[in-house]
């Protein structure tokens, strides 16, 4: 427990709603987990477990809450946010805003692309890159970044869709949701190519909207969103296309992930209603000054934890490598024996690698950026070129450097060396783009 974690607890104001801390930091724990125990290493490479075992595949509809900690929580954060920007800001709030909310993301996440791409470039120079499990690994180790794209997206579209729901309240969402389910329809009963990939920004922007909802108290029938959710997902998966995984499974024709479809909305749905059913004693649990202290705590690492807990398991199966232990046939008796000390040495070298790079994730001022006219566009610009980047480093992973190895985002082919040069170069145009903050005195 640091002293500036108890200091935020004790001045944490009356108002707050702690509840939302909470689901941050148990959906990001429960995301970890998951990953840990997804991963299936073996001397052939990486697999996934639910492959191996497909009847785990229902464990999904549990530990699949992105949809909780990056969107539904997100979306209430964001709009907070920006309500108290534009009440204690003079002149255009949007760049302020996106220059305030990318800071604690951006700079842990750019500091773990630059660790993993300097240490991808030496492997590869010394001939070391074009392994089984290396080339894997560097696969790997970027995938989980496309969730950071995507929710950079969600903070871009926040100011005009904040302004949607203000005026239209429950029918935004209806109006996303909708557009999600028709964008099925043509995908599945015409086969109209490609539409699928517009419910990258309808499914997930449905689940944000949620998240306005909850920030004005507005989901006030929790039970019947989760019972509609879960009834939804299951007719969905029973009768439609749609497979019973919630996560991506490699092969598969049609996955629920990626691009998201309406079972995940439906997923979504119920896994909202299921949290928020358990907000009032939740709220009251978190009163104690312990509890609490420990949720603040957490809160103020969660984002170095997210970007560095599959290199820690990378970590301890390389360490196994090292010492000459066998590394058992993935779903095997001892490899099921071998997981809880997996995860408990993955969670102590989370820790380490928790304590070398959070201090990238704790906010600190910033030279004042010059006032613009253009501050707006400017940010916008800045903001696409960052998600576009970190999609794209998502995709191609650090295998190749050297290479060119590229893959295909929006149509065009992009590199890695590429897609970190957009992401750092959309940071640097929102960092410039909003002047310094001009507050409002009151009195």
């Amino acid at each position: 427990m640091t002293a500036t974690a108890r200091a935020m607890a004790e001045a944490t104001p009356a108002d707050r709603d702690r509840y939302v801390d909470l689901l941050r930091v148990a959906s990001l724990g429960t995301v970890i987990a998951g990953h840990w125990l997804m991963a299936a290493v073996s001397g052939d490479g990486i697999g996934n477990l639910l492959a191996l075992v497909p009847a785990l595949q229902v464990l999904t509809w549990g530990l699949q809450i992105m949809p909780v900690f990056f969107f539904f929580v997100g979306g209430f954060s964001h709009a907070l946010s920006y309500r108290s920007l534009a009440r204690r800001t003079d002149g255009p709030v949007y760049a302020a805003f996106l220059r305030a909310r990318l800071q604690r993301l951006l700079r842990p996440t750019l500091v773990f692309v630059l660790v993993w791409a300097a240490v991808a470039l030496a492997v590869q120079l010394a001939g070391h890159g074009g392994g089984t499990l290396t080339g894997a690994a560097l696969r790997l180790v970027t995938q989980p970044l496309w969730f950071i794209g995507i929710y950079l997206a969600m903070v871009a579209f926040t100011p005009p869709l904040l302004k949607l729901h203000e005026r239209h309240g429950w029918a935004a969402f209806a109006a996303l949701a909708g557009a999600a389910a028709l964008v099925d329809v043509l995908r599945f009963a015409l086969g109209v190519p490609y539409v699928e990939f517009l419910n990258f920004a309808f499914v997930w922007l449905a689940v944000h909207q949620l998240g306005f909802l909850r920030a004005d108290g507005r989901i006030r029938r929790p039970a019947l969103l989760a019972a509609a959710g879960l009834a939804g997902a299951a007719l969905l998966v029973a009768y439609g296309p749609y497979p019973l995984s919630m996560v991506g499974m490699p092969g598969e024709k049609v996955s629920n992930m990626a691009p998201p479809t309406l079972a995940l909305l439906c997923h979504g749905l119920w896994l909202v209603g299921a949290v928020q059913l358990a907000a009032g004693p939740a709220t009251a649990w978190l009163r104690r000054p312990r509890v609490w202290r420990g949720v603040v705590a957490a809160n103020g690492l969660a984002m170095t934890a997210f970007l560095w807990h599959l290199t820690a398991m990378l970590g301890v199966y390389a360490a196994q490598l090292a010492l000459g232990l066998d590394l058992p046939a993935p779903a095997t008796a001892a490899w099921w024996a071998q997981v809880p000390v997996r995860m408990l040495a993955a969670a102590a070298l989370t820790g380490v690698l928790v304590a070398l790079f959070r201090r990238f994730e704790t906010p600190r001022p910033s030279a004042p950026a010059p006032a613009r006219r253009t501050g707006g566009p400017v940010a916008a610009l800045g903001i696409t070129l960052c998600l576009l980047g970190i999609l794209g480093l998502s995709m191609t992973g650090l295998g190749g450097l050297l290479d060119g190895h590229s893959a295909t985002l929006i149509a065009l082919p992009v590199t890695a060396p590429a897609a970190i040069a957009m992401a750092l170069g959309g940071w640097y145009l929102v960092e410039r783009s909003a002047p310094a903050r001009r507050v409002r005195l009151r009195g």
